[in-house]
């Protein structure tokens, strides 16, 4: 058996995920990506770096618990970044990296995609609560 690299064993794995298996660290992956806050976060980061308060103030609704974890969980995943300026009081801006940029081309497509469409799903939705959902 011959013995594998570090970077060939990473491109084997790369290979041999599998989103559609629970187990696979992509299924985990697609799963925080595809929550709503963590698309929000994204949308709303995607122009350039941004106050704490000034993305809870973008991102109605969303809690000062929900929006500090859904940051962390986006910095531990390498998808943005922080940066602690000291001051009175101390500043906190996030940025996106070059990964999070790439991420935000997708969520922004889908968060746009359903503000075009929302009227059509809209629709779609009375007319299958009245029971004709072929019209």
């Amino acid at each position: 058996m011959a013995t594998m690299t570090a970077a060939q064993r990473r491109e084997q794995a790369r290979i041999e995920y599998d989103a559609f298996l629970k187990s696979c660290p992509t299924n985990q992956l697609l799963d925080r990506i595809s929550d709503k806050w963590v698309s929000l976060v994204v949308s709303a980061l995607a122009p350039g770096p941004l106050r704490y308060s000034d993305l809870g103030r973008r991102i109605a609704g969303v809690s000062p618990k929900m929006l500090t974890q859904t940051l962390r969980s986006l910095e531990r995943d390498g998808l943005l970044t922080r940066t602690v300026t000291p001051s009175v009081p101390v500043r906190v801006d996030y940025e996106l990296t070059p990964l999070g940029h790439n991420l935000a081309l997708l969520l922004t497509a889908v968060k746009d995609w359903a503000e075009n469409h929302f009227d059509e799903v809209k629709d779609a939705r009375e007319r299958y609560d009245a029971g004709n959902p072929g019209d």
